[in-house]
């Protein structure tokens, strides 16, 4: 498949875009850089109160416990339906947001996070535990696809680790910072509370999805509809589907994909770079805060989503790495915030609230470290390579040097803090280990999700639907 990507001429570093954005005003790949921010902020939000949702209910462990008489046993199940409900959430809205637009299920995500957040601050019994993790994981599922589509919506190819890195940190401030001010929170308002607060910066994040956040997904404007018409987007053709605009300067070498392939967002996408002969009129303001911008076709079901899902994996090593890195960073972390929560909670530790919170301070350090070289360093790093690389071209694995660190520094991190913990060593040595961990997190985060993005932008969305929560 021939795509195009960086270059740089003999007279130094220059960039050409991908993807080519077209000539329409409303292509979100056109938009200023005051409405793509004031998008993308949103969003920013949004993952960050998705992951404060998600995490901060372990700090509280030892309250649920004494106040309620909940076992650390039914504590440690509650963990794992909001696990399953992770695992089971992208699968059934993941084909929704293909087939009518990102808004609707940003906004039915905070939604159900919002009512998930209010059941836990009035949650008396094992079975309130339960069922409101199970609809709280079910609400933040998507934010672990979602946000990825809406980068490539947005940005470009060289601006994506920046992008990425900013989600990663979002992500890791709600698993890793939220729960210090949880902790706080619980000593000095009472655990309740976390969740009060929770619901009211949820519900802050619903408003402005509704009334502030533009639809991102482009359903393009066909060569043989008028400027003024919007509502009827190109339909695929049943010949093989043809690659992106492309630049001469590079050559992807992976085979093209058949049309049973792909599915009609990617479609679209491929028709979207195809030259108008006028410039289309930019939508009113109505048509773009559309609660829904429905693609034509039927909706992915689950079981093609997972024959697709199988065949991507199969076909394609870059996807089934990166959903095999991304699964396993995210299931390692759930091991170390369960077992944070259960055994500082005993001696020799006795840990409270708050210090179960402070914790988390390592990790996030350790995060905010590894976003530095995993983001803007990345973007950098490729482009000296490109300038390296024999015709300058840009190849996706040139991101992969920044993940390298990761290969020692994640297993140590693991062993450092498992041992340290099952003999009761001082505190300090298992935060060492947790710090490890968090940097190796946010690189092999931020470095694995701009390798798919780059590799497969027509697929990406794929190995995030089922391979990130495969290993929940």
């Amino acid at each position: 498949m021939d795509v195009p990507n960086l270059v740089v001429s003999n007279e130094g570093l220059s960039k050409n875009f991908h993807p080519v954005p077209s000539n329409d005003p409303d292509e979100p790949l056109n938009w200023s850089k005051v409405r793509k921010c004031t998008n993308f902020s949103i969003v920013l939000f949004y993952s960050l109160m998705a992951f404060v949702d998600l995490d901060i209910g372990t700090v509280i462990w030892g309250d649920l416990n004494a106040e309620l008489g909940i076992s650390y046993s039914n504590l440690n199940n509650s963990f794992a339906a909001n696990c399953a409900g992770l695992a089971v959430g992208c699968i059934f809205l993941i084909p929704y947001t293909l087939k009518y637009g990102r808004r609707p299920i940003y906004i039915l995500s905070c939604s159900l996070m919002l009512a998930s957040a209010v059941w836990q601050a009035k949650m008396q019994t094992v079975t309130d535990l339960l069922l409101t993790n199970v609809l709280s994981g079910l609400g933040g599922a998507v934010s672990e696809a979602i946000v990825q589509m809406t980068i490539s919506d947005l940005f470009f190819v060289h601006q994506r680790a920046t992008m990425n890195g900013l989600y990663i940190l979002m992500v890791t401030a709600g698993t890793f910072l939220a729960p210090v001010a949880a902790g706080y929170v619980a000593v000095g308002q009472g655990w309740r509370w976390i969740w009060w607060w929770t619901a009211i910066l949820l519900g802050v994040a619903l408003l402005l999805f509704v009334f502030a956040y533009e639809e991102s997904k482009y359903v393009p404007v066909s060569t043989s509809t008028t400027a003024a018409s919007f509502e009827e987007p190109p339909t695929a053709t049943t010949t093989a589907c043809e690659p992106e605009q492309e630049s001469t300067a590079v050559k992807k070498k992976d085979a093209d994909f058949s049309e049973q392939q792909l599915d009609d967002e990617e479609q679209q996408q491929q028709h979207q770079q195809q030259p108008t002969t006028t410039t289309p009129r930019k939508k009113p303001l109505r048509q773009r805060f559309a609660l829904i911008t429905r693609t034509p076709g039927d909706p992915l079901s689950v079981r093609h989503l997972i024959t697709r899902f199988g065949l991507c994996l199969v076909r394609f090593p870059a996807a089934a790495w990166t959903a095999l890195v991304y699964a396993s960073s995210l299931a390692w972390f759930s091991v170390i915030l369960t077992t944070m929560s259960t055994y500082f909670t005993l001696a020799p530790y006795n840990f409270g609230a708050a210090q179960i919170g402070l914790l988390n301070l390592p990790p996030f350090i350790g995060s905010a470290v590894g976003l530095a070289f995993s983001g803007p360093l990345n973007d950098w790093l490729s482009l000296r390579l490109v300038e390296r690389n024999d015709g300058g071209v840009f190849e996706p694995e040139m991101r992969l040097w920044a993940a390298l660190p990761s290969v020692v520094l994640m297993p140590a991190g693991l062993f450092l803090y498992g041992f340290s913990l099952v003999d009761g060593r001082h505190w300090i040595i298992p935060c060492i280990g947790t710090a490890a961990f968090g940097i190796s997190f946010s690189l092999l985060g931020t470095v694995s999700l701009t390798y798919l993005t780059d590799c497969y932008r027509e697929v990406f969305s794929l190995p995030f639907v089922l391979g990130a929560c495969s290993l929940e």
